[in-house]
């Protein structure tokens, strides 16, 4: 299985100012790349170009321009190649499918914050300097940087990328590792429903508290932003704004990820089968469509977009997607089982006799069955129901 670690690097102040100039020259070739491309099209006789043409003419780029394109690793400059080439392929996918494709767009030097480097050894080394207490990673034009590894490094390192984070350096890896050992068994099942009062309800009755990271900062937030319209554009009050509101931002988002990341190893340690909703999280934060007023051509009536706007804000804030992909990732490594299930219906059926009626939950925490009495927290009686489906999809599909 592949792994991926992320470690902060530490660059010297003439590193640091390498690695920008090595995001801005791939950036550069990205859009040059990307021109290329649009240009050919847009003649008479409607050229495709491709990956392995640009490719090509990587070698005659970097004789041309030796001091910036001809500093840097060939495979990486391939990599971004590859990047561009990726997003057209998806423009085409998404057209054919009948989606709204977006047209691969040129990346300013500020949004073009990663480079690639597709081997270990081919432009980059990782731990270079396996005598130095210190671990460093070495890169092509830029030389040993320090990096801050705060974990060991399981398998054999494939791919090595470097990403900016504001002001912040980050090297990311894959490794490759063999099947990890799983947990012991415990014997234990758990179905959860997940929410936006409760971050998530299990079938034994526990509740995980929502920590609101979003809503917490929301105040901080705005302050920043308000602050960072009254600036003049191309200040440098501006960009000490701008990199306020980035790191406000950035904070929220590592909470959110921790809070995801320990909630879901408390859950693959405890138990051996997990069963969720397969929340189509995209369409239900979708904004409500338009009501054309019938009598008055032209004039809306209200559609409920404000209070649909809160809801859509507290769904994001609670991470339901990121959350699910980690609890999946962990529970694979862990050789624990995870099962998504249809959330129709679930906090309306009752557990006891099965009676589904909308009148079952006349609250968004009560549910009391109308048919045998039945009452209990909605949400977990949402996760028993989630759970039951989960054991009957597995029993009716054993692996």
């Amino acid at each position: 299985m592949i792994r991926a670690y992320t470690f902060l690097m530490r660059p010297t102040v003439g590193q640091a100012g390498a690695l920008a100039e090595m995001l801005r020259d791939h950036c550069s070739l990205y859009n040059g790349a990307l021109q290329e491309r649009r240009g050919a099209y847009r003649h008479t006789s409607k050229t495709t170009v491709r990956y392995g043409q640009q490719s090509a003419q990587l070698k005659d780029i970097r004789s041309f321009d030796p001091e910036r394109q001809g500093r840097w690793s060939f495979s990486s400059q391939q990599a971004t190649l590859r990047r561009l080439d990726k997003a057209f392929a998806a423009f085409f996918r998404r057209g054919k499918a009948g989606d709204k494709p977006g047209y691969p767009r040129f990346r300013s030097g500020k949004r073009f914050d990663t480079v690639d480097f597709p081997k270990d050894g081919d432009g980059c080394r990782w731990d270079s300097t396996p005598h130095d207490p210190i671990t460093r990673v070495r890169l092509q034009g830029v030389g040993h940087v320090k990096v801050h590894q705060h974990r060991a490094v399981i398998g054999k390192v494939k791919t090595i990328s470097v990403k900016r984070e504001g002001r912040r350096w980050y090297v990311i890896l894959t490794a490759e590792q063999s099947a990890p050992k799983p947990l012991p068994a415990t014997g234990s099942v758990v179905g959860v429903d997940m929410g936006v009062a409760n971050f998530l309800a299990d079938s034994g009755g526990g509740f995980v508290p929502n920590p609101r990271h979003g809503a917490k900062a929301a105040a901080q937030l705005e302050a920043a932003q308000q602050a960072l319209a009254r600036c003049e554009r191309g200040s440098k009050r501006r960009r000490k704004a701008v990199e306020r509101v980035a790191t406000l931002h950035r904070k929220v988002r590592r909470q959110r990820l921790d809070h995801a990341h320990k909630a879901a190893l408390d859950l693959v340690r405890e138990h051996d089968f997990i069963a969720h909703e397969d929340l189509k999280i995209r369409n239900m934060s979708k904004a409500p469509a338009p009501k054309p007023d019938p009598e008055q051509p032209g004039v809306f009536v209200p559609n409920g977009a404000a209070t649909k706007a809160g809801l859509n804000r507290s769904i994001a804030d609670a991470g339901w997607g990121v959350f699910l992909a980690i609890l999946a990732a962990k529970a694979e490594g862990a050789g624990r089982q995870v099962m998504a299930v249809d959330p129709r219906n679930t906090s309306r059926r009752c557990p006891e006799c099965g009676h589904t009626a909308k009148e079952n939950r006349p609250t968004q925490e009560k549910f009391h069955c109308l048919s045998c009495g039945h009452s209990a927290h909605a949400d977990t009686v949402g996760a028993i129901n989630v759970l039951r489906s989960g054991l009957v999809r597995r029993n009716a599909n054993p692996a």
